[in-house]
């Protein structure tokens, strides 16, 4: 299917993702930090990135303005994975550039529904609704 990038220091948090990804039949290439990633995307153009908003030195959300920010990865969607569920962090997440996110715990369903969407052109939809946080 596809290659994604799953950023994510947390050991259970990446194996249950990863797990799943897999199991979609998904190409996952895993990483724990910004910079790792950046590195990453650059080298191996992911069809999509899944980027924990919380992570060590460079948070997830300074990596995703610097890849929209680069003409040769601004078109790779990424997805935050957020523990954040407050007012406000929505629009803080979409205005670094994530084209939609998650909220954590993750669940199974909503992870793989969020990938399809986001594989499908999911990420130029304008009124689809946030995933994760109301």
């Amino acid at each position: 299917m596809a290659t994604i990038l799953l950023v994510e220091d947390n050991p259970a948090n990446m194996k249950l993702a990863a797990f799943v990804l897999t199991q979609g039949g998904h190409e996952v290439l895993c990483t724990t930090t910004a910079d790792a990633a950046l590195a990453l995307v650059r080298e191996r153009l992911p069809a999509l990135v899944l980027m924990d908003v919380q992570l060590p030195g460079m948070d997830g959300l300074a990596a995703t303005r610097r890849l929209k920010a680069d003409p040769a990865t601004r078109a790779i969607p990424v997805v935050a994975l957020t523990a954040f569920a407050m007012r406000g962090d929505a629009e803080r997440i979409r205005d670094a550039g994530c084209d939609g996110y998650i909220a954590k715990p993750i669940r199974y369903r909503e992870l793989l529904a969020e990938v399809a969407r986001m594989l499908d052109g999911g990420a130029e939809d304008e009124q689809a609704p946030a995933r994760g946080m109301s």
